[in-house]
């Protein structure tokens, strides 16, 4: 089918969907079915290239900075603010973005790949850059062992027009770093100071290291993470300390901060403006559901998303006291949650109130550690209300738990039908 009807039909279907609040991916669905090349078609010509964001965690907040700091540069980016990490997703965001005529205008993408899909985008469209943000223990259901992750990223890497950016501070990614590297491919990298990796008590939370030896990756780090207290972290570049805000507290989110600055120092032709640089991090806001404060008939939640042991580890150990008011709501998007048997709880000491499918398997986890818990209210709804009423009572902020397919529900539930936008 021709471009213009193309466009005109999947946006149509944008509209729909939108209005029912939901459904984000399947207009990039219906235009991937009518035009199957249509990545390569829009953003293939951008002037500045493409850069893949992918890894265990943290490719949402990551992809969010990176194009932050780019536009704050002043390039016109492109990404998928929606985390639509599918090829169905990057081509909804297309929908999104371009004009009927099929045009972005853009600079330069900056797309959040999904692991396991980065071989099939790839295909599509042929990154110039890849950043990868850690390697850790994922979804046994979607991807077994660690190794199997590893091999997709290095994978990925490898077709790398330009270079690659890594965590120097997960082990298996310099090993990835440096098998590539031997390939020709250009790798560049940040890293973090024992001061930084010590601020949380799990560190990083890297997978088993699975490489023979120990690997050492070709040349400087472009950023070093020097430190990080609460939502203050300090990194320096080219030889300045530059200190930041981040979205959120954690580790994790500095190391997110890092890699976004390292992707702005390598990508960009043109110095870094450290007050620029230092505006967007201290005025950017957190990714949907990671660190995100909603509002619901006046009572705030705070959505922590835990989608595997090493996300819901990173987010606990950057919790500075034990929270009022605690909602655990999980579901069937977490098919094996055995794995929080491994998880440290940390500052968590209590629930106020379980929800969704797996709501019975995390009551019988809280008997087993002694941690006292409330009520079990398995539908969402009623649960959304309940935590409502005790949050208003109690006067206190609700901390919510929840796995991304409740993160999406409770949103939608609370009035928040687009993911990049308020209600």
């Amino acid at each position: 089918m021709g471009k213009f009807p193309s466009f005109v039909i999947a946006k149509l279907l944008r509209f729909l969907t939108r209005l029912r609040g939901g459904g984000s991916a399947f207009p990039g669905l219906a235009l991937l079915r009518m035009r199957p090349h249509v990545l390569a078609e829009t953003l293939g010509a951008l002037t500045q290239g493409t850069i893949f964001v992918s890894g265990s965690n943290g490719k949402s907040t990551t992809t969010t900075m990176v194009a932050s700091l780019l536009r704050a540069h002043g390039l016109t980016v492109f990404t998928n603010p929606a985390g639509g990490n599918l090829p169905q997703g990057l081509a909804s965001a297309v929908v999104g973005a371009a004009g009927v005529t099929g045009r972005v205008r853009a600079d330069i993408a900056v797309l959040e790949v999904d692991e396991a899909y980065a071989g099939i985008i790839a295909d599509a469209l042929t990154p110039d850059w890849v950043v990868l943000t850690n390697l850790q223990v994922d979804q046994l259901n979607r991807f077994g062992e660690p190794e199997n992750v590893y091999r997709m990223l290095r994978d990925l890497a490898a077709r790398a027009r330009v270079g690659v950016l890594v965590n120097a501070g997960d082990p298996n990614l310099v090993a990835l770093g440096a098998e590539v590297a031997l390939r020709g491919v250009r790798v560049e990298s940040i890293d973090l100071s024992s001061t930084a990796l010590a601020s949380a008590a799990h560190g990083v939370v890297a997978a088993p290291l699975f490489a023979d030896g120990t690997p050492t990756l070709p040349g400087a780090p472009v950023v070093t993470l020097l430190s990080t207290d609460n939502q203050q972290a300090t990194l320096q570049l080219g030889g300045e300390d530059v200190e930041i805000t981040l979205p959120a507290p954690g580790l994790h989110y500095a190391v997110d901060a890092a890699l976004a600055v390292g992707c702005l120092a390598t990508v960009l032709q043109v110095p870094v403006d450290v007050e620029a640089l230092r505006e967007a991090m201290n005025s950017g806001a957190p990714v949907y559901g990671r660190g995100e404060v909603i509002t619901h008939k006046g009572a705030q939640i705070a959505l922590t998303m835990m989608k595997n042991l090493p996300s819901l580890q990173v987010n606990l150990d950057a919790m500075a006291h034990s929270p009022d008011l605690v909602w655990v709501a999980v579901d069937e998007g977490t098919p094996d949650p055995s794995w929080l048997y491994d998880v440290d709880l940390g500052p968590i000491d209590h629930v106020d109130v379980l929800t969704g499918t797996k709501a019975w398997q995390w009551a019988i986890f809280l008997e087993y550690r002694g941690i006292p818990w409330g009520q079990v209210i398995e539908d969402s709804a009623e649960a959304l209300s309940a935590v409502r009423e005790m949050a208003l009572e109690r006067n206190v902020m609700v901390s919510a738990i929840v796995n991304y397919e409740q993160m999406m529900l409770i949103r939608r539930l609370a009035g928040y039908k687009e993911l990049e936008g308020a209600p």
